[in-house]
């Protein structure tokens, strides 16, 4: 049997089976016989894949290094310093907190009952802590409002930033199926339902691939500008965090001072004082109540 003639019965078995079996199957033998015989009949072209380039690499390579490898690295970075700094301060506040926790159970002990000098020293520890928490308190809430804040709402940008790549891109495979539509008529013999067919697939396509073209234009052209605003948007930020900084250490290093003249009449230098601390815990080891057995 000639290989035409073979094709010529696959074909016939083929629709012969269409009357019993499934439709997949019958797709399926279909699919076979165009496969084999691709020579003369061609594979059905798959529409959603452009043959034509609609969109040139340089305007991918654009639109990648403003989106993927500035916005989307700004958006993580932001989103990371907010966190790390709604952390910082936690600890600041935590810290404060246990300070003035401690000089308050150092004022209770029952030690400032028996000593005054012990009790004029843990009495101006416990104010020392609480104008340190206070002055805390105090930066804290600035740097909320100055730092935390505007790192929250600017983070609060990128979801529509998001959104309109996305419709962006959304209008990219449109553009691209529609377009695939024209070339697939464009390829058929040019009989008058074709032309007629290949005139509204063109209609179709025209508002769709100005629609896309507008998107990405409008991305390309304000996307740089969003990332190069950040620099006058954050500014403020960090210079009122420096001050913040600067003023609460300023507030320490006056606080501390004193604290060190109300507490350090002895005029003990650090070593002074380690000697002493050791000669005073070798006269209680030598107790016999805590003496090795």
């Amino acid at each position: 049997m000639m290989r035409s003639e073979a094709y010529i019965l696959m074909f016939a078995c083929a629709r012969k089976c269409s009357k019993v079996l499934p439709s997949d199957a019958v797709g399926g033998a279909h699919f076979f016989i165009m496969h084999e015989n691709k020579s003369h009949i061609g594979i059905p072209f798959k529409i959603g894949q452009p043959k034509k380039q609609i969109v040139s690499k340089t305007v991918e390579r654009d639109f990648e290094r403003e989106y993927d490898n500035k916005l989307q690295k700004l958006e993580d970075q932001t989103k990371k310093l907010h966190k790390d700094m709604k952390k910082s301060t936690e600890a600041d506040l935590a810290m404060s907190k246990a300070a003035v926790k401690i000089s308050a159970d150092l004022l209770s002990n029952p030690l400032c009952e028996q000593d005054q000098a012990f009790l004029e020293s843990m009495t101006a520890l416990d104010t020392a802590m609480r104008r340190m928490d206070s002055f805390n308190q105090e930066k804290v809430n600035q740097i909320q409002k100055t730092v935390i804040d505007p790192l929250k709402k600017y983070s609060g940008v990128f979801p529509s930033l998001n959104m309109s790549v996305k419709r962006r891109e959304q209008a990219l495979q449109d553009y691209k199926r529609l377009q695939s539509k024209v070339e697939k008529y464009e390829e058929k013999e040019k009989t008058g339902p074709i032309m007629v067919k290949l005139h509204q697939a063109r209609e179709e396509l025209r508002p769709v691939r100005e629609d896309f073209e507008a998107k990405n234009k409008q991305l390309l052209d304000e996307m740089p500008k969003f990332y190069h605003s950040r620099i006058d948007y954050f500014q403020p930020s960090f210079e009122a965090l420096i001050r913040a900084q600067v003023g609460y250490f300023t507030e320490m290093y006056k606080i501390f001072s004193e604290l060190t003249d109300q507490i350090d009449q002895g005029g003990l230098t650090d070593e002074q004082r380690e000697r002493e601390t050791e000669a005073k815990l070798s006269e209680l080891r030598a107790l016999s109540i805590v003496a090795d057995d």
